[in-house]
């Protein structure tokens, strides 16, 4: 399973930087793997960035990166590499040779580290380089989808940032100095204000048969400790199976039926091998341990009934594979993300924000100036330091086919974790 990790910084000025041949062979090959660790990361680990991902910067920097991955095509590209997976410092093998070579192209490994054999802290730390910059928990250890992101052909690469730079052109023309990003094949949001990522968010976002709608809107409201009510599609899914398998599910949940005059249904009188639970309106009681939506729920106008909230499922942020919800977007650490959007609303200090998830009770807060905020599907960007970021074309939309491998494209359903995945 893939992860979209922090969008991290470094340089990519290595790539066109000649290799030292013998002698750093014989540099490489001298130093004990196990003592370099601390050295190797400090050189290559990258750091977080403050350009955001959807920016004239990222535009800029993005069109150059087309001409740098050019310049590496015009090279010959790269070999595919083989026979590394599960590979770990200490290991020694003539495939980390290839392992070594590929990272050397793309800025991942200093070319001083030379060809040797070895499995040492210099690659490890080039690994988790390039890791981090293809969205995959940086590890260090060479995993199945880290030897699919290095075999994509370099031209595949150069495709995907032609595809992109059209799209952020589209997106840096209608910015404002305050707004907020969530990049769907990412699963990450960032806020953004005067130019600089002032909040970084890990998100749960639409699967792939239920995906999140590109949108623009604005914030508006922050609605505290919600009820949530069942949308159709989750009820026909989800629902009506969860039912038909365990039949308290609703009442362990905490989840009330109701007709069309508001009244109360007993869950026992609905024939659940049928299409009648469509008919009625599913609510579930607040709570953030257990409501679908947590402690607060963002209202986003739009077309689509979508919207971001918190989650009582924290474990699906720690996921590599974070397509998971029924279009709506959960957000990690959601209570910097509403301090954030609620800075400017008098009354709603970070002391009153904690109070108000604690006390559980029903609150609406209006912002006082609405944030616009953009679902976006930017699938590969970079940034003014050289570091270029790619991630999986989730939805397809690049219009690449099978050329760059996904994950995973086979939806689950129902849910096994929890059917309330809005």
């Amino acid at each position: 399973m893939l992860s979209r990790r922090n969008l991290l910084t470094g340089s990519l000025a290595l790539i066109f930087t000649p290799a030292t041949g013998a002698l750093a062979q014989q540099f490489a090959q001298s130093q004990a793997e196990w003592s370099q660790n601390y050295e190797a990361v400090s050189r290559t680990r990258v750091q977080r960035t403050s350009t955001p991902m959807v920016s004239a910067e990222s535009l800029a920097a993005t069109e150059q990166m087309i001409e740098y991955y050019r310049n590496i095509a015009a090279r010959g590209g790269w070999q595919p590499v083989q026979g590394v997976q599960g590979l770990r410092v200490g290991s020694k093998s003539p495939a980390v040779v290839t392992l070594r070579q590929r990272l050397i192209i793309t800025g991942d490994l200093d070319p001083a580290a030379g060809e040797s054999p070895i499995y040492d802290s210099y690659v490890e730390a080039g690994v988790r380089r390039f890791q981090a910059r293809h969205g995959i928990s940086s590890t260090g250890t060479v995993t199945a989808p880290t030897v699919a992101a290095m075999n994509v052909p370099v031209e595949m690469r150069i495709r995907q940032l032609e595809i992109n730079v059209g799209r952020l052109r589209t997106l840096a023309s209608g910015l404002t100095n305050k707004y907020i990003v969530a990049n769907i094949p990412a699963a990450l949001v960032e806020t953004v204000e005067g130019g600089t990522v002032h909040t970084r968010h890990a998100a749960g976002v639409g699967k792939i048969d239920r995906q999140s709608p590109l949108l623009n809107s604005k914030v508006v409201e922050v609605n505290f400790n919600p009820f949530w009510t069942a949308p159709a599609s989750v009820v026909k899914k989800d629902l009506i199976p969860k039912m038909q398998k365990e039949p308290n599910y609703l009442s362990e949940n905490k989840i009330r039926i109701f007709n069309a005059a508001g009244q109360e249904v007993p869950s026992s009188q609905i024939n659940w091998f049928s299409d009648e639970a469509t008919r009625y309106r599913f609510r579930q009681d607040p709570g953030g341990d257990l409501n679908s939506m947590g402690f607060v729920r963002i209202n986003i106008p739009n077309p689509h009934g979508v919207y971001m909230h918190d989650t009582p499922s924290k474990g699906i942020f720690g996921d590599d594979f974070r397509f998971v919800s029924s279009g709506c977007i959960r957000i990690q650490n959601v209570r910097d993300y509403i301090e954030w959007l609620l800075k400017d609303t008098p009354g709603w200090t970070r002391e009153q924000i904690d109070a108000t998830f604690k006390s559980g009770e029903r609150i609406d807060a209006r912002l006082a100036q609405a944030v616009p905020i953009h679902w976006v599907y930017v699938t590969a960007w970079a940034t003014p330091d050289g570091l270029v970021q790619f991630r999986d074309d989730i939805y397809n939309k690049d219009g690449l086919g099978n050329a760059i491998p996904v994950a995973s494209r086979t939806p689950t359903e129902p849910d096994q974790e929890m059917f309330l995945q809005n």
